[in-house]
């Protein structure tokens, strides 16, 4: 999977992306610190292969993870700077909420923190679905960067 490059100058404002969810009773924000039990244990319920990512990013202050929430359910989760400095995500929607604009939230919040933080430009590691990202913030294919960040790294065998 290859990595893509984000331009922050020119990411979509974040307002509407949070009033659309607004709408849908979703409120996008920071995730706080003693939230990270909760939110690790849900990864382990949807996304258990990020969750070291995810606790990584709850060692930052501010803490480097946003949440999309519906009536104290976490429905996704948006982080930066948890792989690398200046990386975006890892990032997901529970699959019962997908398609509802949480995702595209999410990810332009975590957009903003780092562009708020300096960056001019933000590295999308690893990337999945790359027709999302470039139609939610322009990004392009970095030349040569697959395998990427994640190459030769160890993962558990089963027993």
């Amino acid at each position: 999977m290859t990595d893509m490059l984000v331009r922050l100058e020119a990411l979509p404002p974040l307002a509407p992306a949070l009033d659309a969810c607004a709408r849908d009773g979703v409120v996008v924000r920071r995730a706080l610190a003693p939230e990270k039990p909760v939110v690790l244990d849900w990864m382990q319920l949807h996304f258990a292969p990020w969750a070291a990512e995810v606790d990584v990013a709850f060692a930052r202050l501010p803490v480097a993870c946003f949440v999309g929430v519906r009536d104290g359910t976490i429905l996704g989760f948006a982080c930066h700077d948890a792989i690398a400095p200046n990386f975006f995500g890892p990032t997901g929607v529970a699959e019962t909420a997908r398609g509802h604009g949480i995702g595209r939230a999410l990810a332009i919040a975590a957009m903003h923190a780092l562009k708020s933080q300096g960056y001019a430009y933000a590295i999308v590691g690893g990337v999945g679905p790359a027709a999302f990202y470039e139609t939610t913030f322009g990004a392009v294919a970095i030349p040569g960067s697959s395998p990427g960040l994640y190459a030769g790294m160890l993962r558990r065998t089963t027993r």
